[in-house]
């Protein structure tokens, strides 16, 4: 599915929607190019989902738990952006422990997280070429495995 998104504050919008469709296991990778709006839909996610904390980029610290205000699942929030292995290099984090109980949500995971589970949601967001405004994304979303093969990803573009 392909979505046009014209603003950071629909980015923030979409990724609340988002948060009404996740669970408990699910893993959400984020990819894009620096400024495309990973971090500003992963905020709206962590709204969404009612978690403590402000969502910000985990560069630096690589990942950050979020635990829910809400009673839902904790939201974990990784940057791998400078992990350069695989799956090998992420095993200090312990997302293969934190899955089952939470929503993990990576930026820059792909070729990294993968092998966590055939269940992913991929979000690729892309800068829109052409467009008037330097805020238009277009995001291609995408559900892996059986749990996303039922999944309304309709709501996003609302």
């Amino acid at each position: 599915m392909d979505i046009v998104v014209d603003s950071p504050e629909a980015m923030g919008d979409m990724g609340r929607r988002l948060a009404r469709l996740l669970r408990a296991g699910d893993l959400v990778m984020l990819s894009g190019e620096l400024g495309a709006g990973k971090t500003t839909l992963a905020r709206g996610l962590g709204e969404g989902l009612g978690v403590r904390g402000a969502v910000t980029s985990p560069t630096f610290v690589i990942a950050r738990v979020h635990p829910s205000l809400a009673g839902g699942p904790p939201l974990v929030h990784v940057d791998a952006y400078r992990l350069g292995g695989g799956l090998d290099e992420m095993e200090d984090l312990d997302l293969d422990v934190s899955l089952p109980d939470s929503v993990i949500v990576v930026e820059w995971g792909e070729g990294k997280v993968e092998e966590l589970t055939d269940d992913r949601l991929h979000i690729r967001i892309h800068r829109a070429v052409g467009e008037t405004s330097d805020e238009v994304r277009r995001v291609t979303v995408t559900g892996l495995g059986p749990r996303w093969a039922a999944a309304d990803l309709g709501v996003l573009a609302a």
